[in-house]
């Protein structure tokens, strides 16, 4: 099959510069999926680990009503983020050897890109709870908020704005 003539300036496709099957491809994506879970994975453990020890500082007990709630509210939410990295192992355990790999990475690209916006929401609202106990209620609503609309824009729409376009 004669590959098309790239044009001038253009940016390689992947597609033609690669000499690899579908299933290479398949595997290949599948390889770099885990490896972005490894790195989301590990800091989302990182933080749901240390969330958990928090009530047992004694100045836990200053906390007032609204950051306690705040804090339950991120403990569980770090900790389902932390269970949502783990479905797309789960998903490749199930379908391990009944060839559907593209299905595979094409479910677990699904929860991937779920989990990095709840990632994102975690550490906003770490955030959040932080400005909260060290300072008060309106700074951490203006800095946690302005932390969650910049985490938005580079987790939303800067992608797209990189994205190469035909």
């Amino acid at each position: 099959m004669e590959r098309p003539k790239k044009r001038r300036g253009a940016e390689p496709d992947v597609h033609y510069e690669r000499d690899e099957s579908a299933a290479e491809r398949l595997d290949r994506n599948w390889l770099e999926l885990l490896q972005e879970l490894r790195v989301m994975q590990t800091g989302s453990q990182i933080m749901t680990a240390f969330l958990l020890t928090l009530p047992f500082h004694s100045s836990f007990k200053d906390l007032g009503d609204f950051q306690v709630g705040v804090y339950v509210v991120l403990l569980v939410s770090a900790a389902l983020v932390t269970g949502l990295l783990m479905v797309p192992v789960a998903i490749h355990r199930r379908f391990f050897q009944r060839r559907v790999k593209q299905r595979t990475v094409r479910y677990g690209h699904r929860v991937v890109r779920i989990a990095t916006l709840a990632v994102g929401f975690v550490i906003s609202l770490a955030v959040f709870f932080v400005v909260d106990v060290a300072l008060d209620i309106e700074a951490a609503w203006w800095i946690g908020g302005g932390v969650f609309a910049v985490v938005l824009f580079m987790l939303l729409i800067l992608p797209t704005m990189l994205r190469p376009r035909p």
